[in-house]
């Protein structure tokens, strides 16, 4: 059986650069071991499979496999799968919204438009910030091939933080640092996965030129998800960017943030974060260029 699909690079407006998205449609029929095959064929770091709603009044169920397993909720497959169905909408139709059924929750996704051309998505994320466990320098350094002076912790300490989907939350003191990372399975594995989290996320305010005019730039990485890095992490982004802002003077006024990810994987991207709206959710956009479509036999 056939099965349309459409690829979109997201977070990016270049066409090879952001993160890779592959969008199954009308996925209704496939067996979850069929999806896990599927999403393990592109081994792009997220495959979205979109269904009929459960309830009419959304648009659809979404789930969101990695190569090696399926993920509650995420950034970039919602934002990419919004952009494919937006596009595919038909010619003089330009919806602004969606709402999408996911295992985190319901996620709500605007939609700009320029023109007759899909412009900017954004989600809302289905839960607040949460936190959880503190994790040593020492050792959170070692699981990344870095000296423990490389580890800031006077903001806040290597923590898990989740708007969703839980990373662990990591902020660098240097660029060079984030540049240097690589994480270290055996050391790794003595702190991860914990409390549902199986990735690390780095992050460091000192920018280099390829960075960009961004707030900060960032690195992703999921060993036991079957992805060594991801080029852009909305759902790590957002928690990250929530957790700052919660550390603010005033921790519910609203903020913007401007986040680059994957320059060190020549896969640039950017993160535009919303935080401190009154309902505490936070909203993750960016824009996305199409790349492939056909079908996928089964």
């Amino acid at each position: 059986m056939q099965y349309p699909f459409s690829t979109v690079d997201v977070f990016t407006r270049r066409r090879f650069g952001g993160n890779p998205l592959a969008v199954v449609l009308d996925a209704d029929t496939l067996a979850d071991s069929e999806m896990q095959a599927i999403a393990r064929e592109f081994n792009y770091s997220e495959t979205t499979f979109v269904m009929r709603p459960d309830d009419d009044r959304n648009t659809a169920k979404i789930r969101i496999f990695t190569s090696a397993c399926e993920v509650p909720f995420a950034g970039h497959p919602n934002v990419g799968t919004a952009h494919v169905l937006a596009a595919r909408a038909g010619a003089g139709v330009r919806p602004e919204s969606f709402v999408f059924e996911e295992k985190a929750g319901l996620v709500p996704v605007s939609v700009g438009w320029n023109g007759d051309s899909v412009g900017t998505v954004e989600l809302t994320a289905p839960v607040t910030l949460s936190t959880g466990s503190h994790f040593e320098a020492g050792a959170v350094a070692a699981s990344l091939s870095l000296e423990t002076a490389a580890i800031l912790v006077d903001r806040h300490p290597p923590l898990i933080a989740s708007v969703g989907l839980p990373f662990l939350v990591v902020e660098l003191a240097t660029r060079a640092a984030l540049a240097a990372a690589r994480v270290e399975l055996g050391a790794i594995s003595k702190l991860l996965p914990t409390e549902g989290a199986d990735a690390v996320y780095l992050y460091c305010r000192e920018l280099r030129e390829a960075d960009g005019d961004v707030d900060f730039t960032a690195r992703m990485f999921a060993p036991w998800d079957g992805v060594p890095e991801d080029p852009a992490t909305g759902s790590a982004t957002g928690a990250a960017c929530s957790l700052i802002a919660s550390l603010a003077p005033e921790p519910h006024s609203p903020r913007r943030f401007r986040v680059a990810q994957g320059v060190d994987m020549q896969r640039p991207s950017r993160l535009d974060i919303r935080t401190g709206g009154p309902d505490g959710l936070v909203r993750i956009g960016g824009a996305c260029v199409p790349v492939l479509s056909g079908f996928i036999e089964v």
